[in-house]
């Protein structure tokens, strides 16, 4: 119901200032311990303490063809690690909706799982949101005439409510739960060492093409970004400016407030895009926003930062104006302009049945390391490519966004190094297409996606053969024109006088370094048994009778024997314990 600010906030102060305190008594109590303690328990109770080991050693991480009995088995697991994802609270229910975006990582009966982690929990009390207000807004709560206390929606970062500024219009006030940033800063801390720690027992191969460490990384900058609502205003108003008359049928809301806690932005009135009146569109005005859509996701990502989550949840259809709506800017991805060309480089090659020419263009995306078969990787990108236009000539139907995921999944497969930004690209493409079907089914995506081929050629020819993009390579090139003769001349006479020298310094893998580290230290730990076993056998022949430093011979080959004993056990141990972890994978 809409509650009026003076019935909803007490004149006197003193309540809140009662919340306040309870809120940061709630702050105090979240400390690393707890949570470690916590996230432990949970992963006990849900049976995940045996999930890596099982799932490495029977070899299913990045395994694409699976029998039933192992998609069974990973359901179960991917069941699991949700409830214990959404019992965790907000850091881990980001964490599942990120990993999602990995399915090149994860076995795809496991993402589907964590597709279904529910991000709507049970609102907070009113009067904690009363009080973030009142602490936020220069005004207050007299920022507004009132606020509906029923939230439009309550998830695990933060919850939006119907509000009316005073003399103003109907607005979505975005408030960010209180203790949700203590609780990332805490459990990002327990995630890192976890990361470390699978890091440690991955393959050497795995280890040069995946860090999981810079994975958790990004993940924690994306979330503390998204916690931020000047942040998420900002990404609101850039885009509004930027594409707002660009685009006929697609638009974003206004911003009028932000606060790092409190964003006040338009209220759509309207329905969401997967739920609205089916006779409520012509079937051109359909057509025209599938267009509008394909067209502002395919144009932001040519220019660098997109929307990453533009699934039906994330758009609203305005039943005024009716125009789609996207919601939600905490979670965008940015990418930089050679990889979105490459992108869109293999998008044409495909559409040409140009097989060769994408799996090309698919290897620029990637960096191979000294495990990579290249020449092996390319026939399986080439393969990939073939199989995808077979399985869908005709129909039209191509999922670019599900092939860049195969195609990153061969790459991870042979031991690339792939940019962490493109498999969330690859999702938010994959999102945007099943939006513009569900819009418009009649019309195929990557038709859409052809007939903007024009602009899009056009954008990328005007940042290659722009003057300033290109002004750092032409002011290169003249200092090297310049100085040219003189380094030349340099050179032939150091030949002419033979006097050239090659200085060459080997710089070894780390990971190659680290075994051979491991090698070293298990031989001089051999040595040293071998060593002890010799000296005792030694000490013992070379005192007849009597005794040698107050002991007796039979002492001297007791504690040999013990101490050789002891090292051999350790040196087999640690043998095991290497070549078990190195045959996860």
């Amino acid at each position: 119901m809409n509650a009026s600010v003076e019935k909803t906030y007490p004149e006197c102060l003193s309540s809140l200032s009662a919340v306040g305190e309870a809120i940061e008594k709630e702050i105090a109590e979240i400390t690393i311990g707890k949570r470690r303690r916590k996230i432990i328990s949970v992963f006990a109770k849900n049976g995940l303490g045996m999930f890596i080991k099982d799932v490495m050693a029977k070899k299913l991480i990045g395994k694409r063809k699976l029998s039933q009995h192992e998609s069974e088995y990973l359901r179960k697991i991917g069941k699991r690690l949700r409830l214990a994802f959404e019992e965790l609270g907000p850091t881990f229910i980001k964490l599942g909706q990120v990993l999602v975006t990995r399915q090149d990582l994860l076995p795809e009966p496991i993402t589907l799982e964590l597709e279904k982690l529910l991000d709507k929990v049970p609102p907070i009390e009113f009067s904690k949101i009363q009080y973030i207000i009142e602490k936020e807004l220069p005004d207050g709560v007299n920022t507004f005439e009132w606020i509906d206390e029923e939230p439009l929606g309550s998830a695990s970062l933060a919850q939006v409510y119907k509000a009316k500024l005073k003399g103003g219009p109907t607005v979505a006030l975005k408030v960010v739960r209180p203790t949700v940033e203590k609780m990332f800063q805490t459990d990002i801390i327990v995630i890192k060492k976890m990361a470390s720690w699978l890091q440690k027992r991955l393959p050497p191969e795995l280890q040069a093409a995946l860090d999981f460490r810079e994975l958790v990384q990004d993940y924690y900058s994306s979330a503390m970004d998204e916690l931020d609502m000047m942040e998420e205003a900002r990404k609101m108003r850039e885009m509004k400016k930027k594409y707002g008359k660009k685009s006929e049928y697609v638009t974003v809301p206004e911003v009028y407030e932000a606060t790092k806690n409190v964003l006040i932005m338009e209220y759509i009135d309207g329905w969401l895009i997967k739920d609205f009146p089916v006779d409520f569109f012509t079937f051109e005005e359909r057509v025209k926003i599938m267009i509008d859509l394909v067209h502002h996701y395919v144009q932001t990502m040519l220019d660098g930062h997109y929307h990453a989550d533009a699934h039906g949840s994330n758009i609203m259809i305005n039943k005024h104006t009716k125009k789609a709506v996207i919601i939600d800017w905490g979670m965008t991805g940015r990418i930089d302009s050679i990889m979105a060309q490459i992108l869109m480089r293999v998008i044409m090659h495909i559409q040409l049945n140009q097989a060769e020419d994408a799996a090309e263009v698919f290897m620029e995306l990637m960096t191979p390391t000294i495990y990579t078969d290249v020449v092996k990787m390319k026939d399986e990108l080439r393969t990939l490519v073939l199989n995808y236009v077979s399985a869908h000539q005709g129909s039209s139907r191509y999922n670019y966004g599900r092939l860049v995921l195969e195609a990153i999944s061969i790459g991870i497969k042979n031991y690339c190094k792939v940019p962490n930004g493109l498999a969330l690209w690859a999702k938010g493409f994959s999102a945007t297409e099943g939006t513009a079907r569900w819009i418009c089914p009649e019309i195929s995506y990557g038709q859409v996606v052809e007939a903007y081929e024009i602009p899009i050629l056009k954008s990328i020819l005007s940042k290659r053969f722009n003057f300033r993009a290109n002004a750092s390579l032409l002011a290169e090139s003249s200092e090297m024109v310049a100085t040219f003769p003189r380094r030349f001349n340099k050179v032939m006479e150091i030949l002419a006088d033979n006097k050239l020298r090659l200085n060459m310094q080997i710089q070894p893998d780390p990971v190659i370094r680290n075994i051979l580290n491991q090698i070293a230290n298990r031989l001089a730990l051999a040595l040293v048994t071998f060593a002890i076993i010799v000296a005792s056998g030694f000490i013992i022949s070379s005192i007849p009778n009597g005794t040698f430093l107050w002991m007796s011979k039979e002492t001297i080959a007791n504690v040999g024997l013990t101490a050789s004993i002891i090292l051999v056990i350790f040196l087999l141990w640690r043998l095991f314990r290497t070549r078990k972890h190195r045959s996860l994978f």
